[in-house]
């Protein structure tokens, strides 16, 4: 799913009894899992009710759905997750496990609410933590900004912009010496290989 539509989940129109626990088999005889989601990163558990492989998630108590949690494969765990954390009653993330190991590694959002994708975050090392985010810009349906952190320290280490939407990169920006601001930068019209840097050390 990559497009969102502004359909709202309440938990109370599910018929499921709301204690049943969030326990899932996983087709092995005597094997189940449970899954738990804390959608807002307070540490604690989110309710949830499970209902035909579809989890509804509650992450604040409010009685409406923060979260469905769908598992596609019929495995027993969640394979895709629409996620409202903004409570504006729209979906905005959808989160993907897409290596099948148990944790999230792509996140498609809708950042500006137009109902289209324009911002796809990766963890792409595994360790939990999103290393790329590649964006759309100016809604034309192509990525226009890649930033990139590639030692996972949490600050980006490059911007590579290509503003005319050709697949050719027009500047990349880059943190050189690991300090958490960008202080250099190569572009197209420079001869190949060739850059400046700003004297303040700082581009943006």
């Amino acid at each position: 799913m990559s497009e969102y539509d502004d359909t709202t989940y309440d938990e109370a129109d599910t018929a499921e009894d709301p204690t049943v626990e969030d326990d899932h088999t996983t087709g092995l005889p005597g094997v189940t899992v449970e899954e738990v989601f804390d959608l807002d990163g307070d540490g604690y558990a989110d309710d949830t009710i499970t209902a035909d492989g579809v989890t509804y998630v509650d992450s604040d108590g409010d009685g409406q759905a923060d979260g469905v949690a769908y598992d596609v494969d019929g495995d027993g765990l969640s394979d895709e997750i629409l996620v409202d954390l903004d409570g504006d009653g729209s979906f905005e993330t959808a989160v993907y496990d897409t290596d099948g190991d148990g944790q999230a590694d792509t996140f498609e959002s809708d950042t500006d609410g137009d109902g289209l994708v324009d911002q796809v975050s990766y963890d792409s090392d595994g360790d939990g933590y999103v290393n790329q985010v590649s964006t759309d810009t100016n809604a034309d349906g192509l990525v226009d900004v890649v930033a990139t952190d590639y030692d996972s320290d949490g600050l980006v280490d490059e911007i590579q912009v290509d503003s005319d939407a050709d697949g050719v990169v027009d500047a990349t920006l880059i943190d050189t010496d690991g300090d958490g601001f960008l202080d250099s930068v190569a572009t197209e019209a420079t001869p190949e290989g060739d850059s400046f840097q700003s004297q303040t050390g700082q581009v943006i």
